[in-house]
């Protein structure tokens, strides 16, 4: 049941020694996702212990070098190790011509299937569905075309109360109903065959008995959620976007300071990126993209702290679990 997220790389396009390129690899539920793939990327999941065979599919966010230069490795890498099954590749349309050219000059030998998936939506769509979680896909502000992604798992059924199946004597039916979060409700008279039905009479048989959803029904857990918004500058409707996810990640190229730079390359600073997690109520704020004129993360922290208090910095190999709890 795990939900989370290992951090490769922390560096915007200029490259410094002690910070790696954009890359990032979410796991939920077992099932592995990389995102984005900054030069450097294969090193990165060696040291820190994850398996390169095992990632399901790639969200490319755009197609400037800091955030693809990893690609062509990786993709190598795979046809080396024999794997057979299709690797997903999501991104924007741009991204096509350069999957043709690795695929034209470098992916001899290869057995597995790179099924591109360009992106062109104006708001958040659903791209990819699973049973229990689905990944979402949504514009983002920057010079080119260029995407964010919102993971999130899928709200569960509600659980039944064992006592008030027992209490009720509640048909397979009337359970299907309340897991989905309806009432139940039987109409008058039903419930004079308390043996059939198994509960004590309810006063008044000429009114119907209202099983209530919110009464026998429980949530078992709440679902976990992550946003990815790198190269951005900001715009009103992010916030709405990511409203409400356990952990946001956005992109905070600049301190303060340099807001006119930011401006000028689309890109956020400090606060910017915490006024949007205020705004969206978050539950937590992850930084990173950080320029190299600046080697003192905690200063972006700092300043960040200052709006949005639930942010942390990102450096290269920290982990964020988002804990499976149970609600009853």
């Amino acid at each position: 049941m795990n939900f989370t997220l290992t951090v490769l790389g922390t560096a915007s396009a200029m490259p410094i020694s002690e910070r790696f390129q954009s890359a990032q690899v979410l796991s939920v539920r077992g099932r592995l996702f990389l995102i984005d793939c900054g030069e450097g990327v294969q090193l990165q999941m060696v040291r820190y212990g994850i398996s390169l065979e095992k990632i399901e599919s790639v969200f490319i966010s755009h197609i400037h070098g800091d955030h693809v230069f990893g690609l062509f490795g990786f993709l190598s890498t795979l046809g080396m190790k024999k794997r057979t099954a299709p690797l997903d590749v999501f991104g924007p349309l741009s991204l096509g011509s350069i999957l043709n050219f690795y695929k034209a000059f470098f992916s001899q030998g290869n057995v597995y299937e790179i099924r591109f998936h360009p992106l062109s939506m104006k708001k958040p769509e659903v791209i990819y569905s699973a049973k229990a979680f689905e990944i979402l896909a949504f514009p983002l502000n920057h010079k080119i075309e260029t995407f964010g992604y919102l993971f999130r798992e899928k709200e569960p059924q509600y659980n039944i109360c064992k006592e008030d199946v027992k209490r009720y004597g509640l048909t397979l039916a009337e359970i299907g109903k309340l897991k989905k979060g309806e009432d139940v409700i039987r109409p008058a008279g039903t419930d004079d065959d308390s043996s059939f039905f198994g509960f004590e009479k309810h006063s008044g048989t000429d009114k119907p008995l209202i099983i209530k959803a919110s009464d026998v029904a429980y949530k078992p857990f709440n679902p976990r959620s992550y946003a990815y918004c790198s190269d951005t500058a900001p715009f009103s409707d992010l916030s709405s976007w990511v409203k409400g996810v356990d952990l946001l990640y956005h992109e905070a190229t600049y301190l303060q300071e340099f807001e006119d730079q930011a401006k000028h390359r689309h890109h956020s600073t400090t606060l910017q990126a915490a006024k949007c997690a205020l705004d969206a109520q978050v539950g937590k704020l992850l930084i990173a993209h950080y320029s190299s004129r600046c080697k003192d993360m905690a200063k972006y922290q700092k300043e960040c702290r200052s709006i949005f208090p639930e942010t942390y910095a990102a450096k290269e190999g920290d982990v964020y679990d988002l804990p499976y709890v149970k609600l009853k």
